[in-house]
């Protein structure tokens, strides 16, 4: 799994979240790919809940990260046998030197072989709901 996401822990088991900001505070879509009680299958094998944040004993936001040539790099895509590589680095004359193309201003990226990245994980990082 690649790029930002996040996840919810609700009722002992972790789900991939969808925030929403109503009137009456944070809810969060809670997808499934099975059965859950009070979802509704929205496409075959995909369930979706809808619960108020306050239920959730945990969310997290969730990153994908690598190394590269020996620094980390955000994982944003993949295809095949590549993944997207964002330098979170902050500096440009780096960046350019690794072969990455400025996307916007301060963002830079490059489809880099899979083979070559390692220690690709997911970093979590609760989020406080007040």
């Amino acid at each position: 799994m690649t790029g930002s996401f996040y996840r919810a822990h609700w009722r002992g088991s972790p789900y991939r979240a969808s925030p929403e900001l109503r009137g009456d505070g944070l809810w969060l879509r809670l997808w499934s790919p099975y059965a859950v009680e009070g979802a509704e299958e929205v496409v075959a094998g995909r369930w979706i809940v809808v619960v108020p944040a306050g239920e959730c004993e945990r969310i997290d936001l969730v990153t994908t990260v690598c190394e590269w040539r020996g620094e980390p790099f955000l994982v944003v895509g993949e295809r095949e046998d590549e993944v997207l590589l964002e330098y979170p680095g902050g500096l440009a004359p780096v960046a350019l030197s690794l072969g990455f193309e400025r996307v916007e201003r301060g963002v830079y990226r490059r489809w880099t072989p899979r083979v070559e990245t390692g220690n690709a994980r997911e970093e979590a990082r609760s989020v406080t709901i007040s």
